[in-house]
């Protein structure tokens, strides 16, 4: 068969991969090849600048180097993967890829260079591959997961403030309860969601790397310079490509911080996970509309049906990646003692994490791109259950002095077909002041919101 988008394995690279594309700078092995390039080459460089390593590197000769990563493509990608498998030029197939990397960089240094020697020195891969890592997932995190995040909390808060006023029954424990308004509902969304993008946000800032050696030691650097205060060189080093630096390691990042990014994520997910279940069920009770696209079919014998398929995608979607990302968690923050190999597989699947997550952002932006409020069913269902009036009733002679008030409204309205009239009658044969029982007679069900409208205005 044709490789292609239907003969992939994962629909992420296949149904999907039209939402997935735009991580591919950052979870494709390409990606993570251009990376290692990245940290080889800045390390190179780096120590060219220490006085006691005798290397030297040309400003022009910089310039060449980063262009190895600024560069890189699917060709230079090919080679790397054929130094690996089978063989390159001059050098036999390492089976290690990130020996491979080094070798690829030898290939490609200026021609006026003479520094092979100190390529990947003193290293070990797991100081390249963490760092690689973390730039991969720093890049994705600030370049497509956030943006797709801060999209659907602008459009949760634009649902607020257009629809603050709108006013819709609540339900608790799946009954008829106090109403409120579905802007009000929708900015409660937006609310969460802003302080679950801070927290993702915070992690993100807090990425650590290392760069100690075989054990965390930096045994062969010291061996070599003794000199050199190789500590606070890894220190500048991990600073300069953006991280903080881990001064006490194994061979292994300990990987706390990548937890902590996982964490952040699911907790943005289960958000919109919440979010993803109250639309289904808005829709199921009508309150919600959706607009029908022209050609789709909703279902493959019932042609009336609008299905709400967005919402249904993204909850699975969502649920799929908090599923990885709890693995992911789990992993990455244990090794064998100084190190074991099994995190390396496991780091590659960070990218499938992210883009289960992403297809959730999106799938739920469609859904709310279809939905209206429907204003209508929404009132019908207020007017049709005048019963839940009741707790205005009993605070209110609460306030008055009845002791009895709760029990008075329990005998009227538990369990019991109740209409206005019913608490008018009630309201005639009370013993208030004629202000009080007008206020009382004043009360619905669609103007008993509190402040719903004004709480919108708390989304900052």
């Amino acid at each position: 068969m044709n490789r292609g988008p239907l003969t992939a394995v994962s629909p992420l690279d296949g149904r999907y991969a039209r939402y997935t594309e735009p991580l591919t700078p950052y979870a494709s092995e390409q990606a993570l090849m251009a990376g290692r390039v990245q940290v080889e080459v800045e390390y190179l460089i780096a120590l060219a600048d220490l006085s006691a390593v005798p290397l030297s590197i040309s400003a022009d000769n910089r310039e060449s180097l980063r262009d190895l990563y600024e560069s890189f493509d699917g060709s230079d990608a090919a080679v790397i993967k054929q130094l690996e498998t089978e063989g390159y030029g001059e050098y036999s197939a390492t089976n290690h890829d990130v020996k491979a990397v080094e070798y690829f960089i030898r290939l490609r240094m200026p021609s006026n260079m003479d520094a092979d020697q100190w390529i990947h020195f003193g290293l070990t891969s797991e100081d390249v591959n963490n760092l690689a890592h973390r730039l991969l997932v720093d890049g994705a995190i600030e370049n497509v997961l956030l943006p797709a995040l801060h999209e659907r909390r602008d459009e949760l808060v634009e649902l607020a403030q257009q629809y603050r006023d709108v006013p819709m029954l609540a339900r608790t424990h799946g009954q008829p309860a106090t109403p409120t308004t579905f802007g009000k509902e929708m900015a409660v969304y937006a609310s969460r969601l802003g302080r679950a993008i801070g927290r993702l946000e915070a992690a993100r800032e807090d990425l650590s790397g290392k760069l100690a050696g075989a054990s965390g030691t930096y045994a062969a650097h010291h061996a070599a310079y003794p000199e050199v205060d190789w500590p606070a060189f890894g220190r500048e080093f991990v600073a300069e490509l953006g991280f903080e630096h881990e001064p006490l390691t194994t061979q292994v990042n300990p990987c706390d911080d990548l937890a902590a990014v996982f964490d952040a994520l699911q907790g943005a997910n289960n958000v919109l996970l919440d979010l993803d279940l109250d639309a289904w069920l808005y829709i199921s009770d009508r309150y919600l509309g959706q607009e029908a696209v022209e050609g789709e079919t909703g279902s493959s014998t019932m042609p009336h049906k609008v299905n709400p398929i967005d919402f249904e995608n993204s909850e699975g979607n969502l649920s799929k990646a908090n599923s990885d990302l709890n693995f992911l968690c789990d992993y990455v923050t244990t090794s064998r003692l100084q190190r074991d190999l099994s995190d390396s597989t496991v780091k590659r699947n960070i990218g499938a994490a992210f883009a289960h997550c992403l297809i959730g952002y999106e799938k739920l932006g469609n859904g709310l791109g279809k939905v209206v409020p429907n204003e209508q069913v929404m009132r019908e269902d207020l007017e049709a259950t005048p019963e839940i009036i009741g707790e205005a009733v009993q605070t209110i002679l609460r306030r008055e002095g009845h002791t009895d008030a709760y029990e008075q409204v329990k005998e009227l309205t538990r369990g019991e077909h109740v209409t206005l009239d019913d608490f008018k009658q009630l309201f005639a044969d009370l013993d208030v002041p004629e202000s009080v029982r007008s206020d009382l007679q004043a009360l619905t069900p669609a103007g008993y919101t509190g402040v719903a409208d004004e709480l919108v205005d708390q989304l900052e």
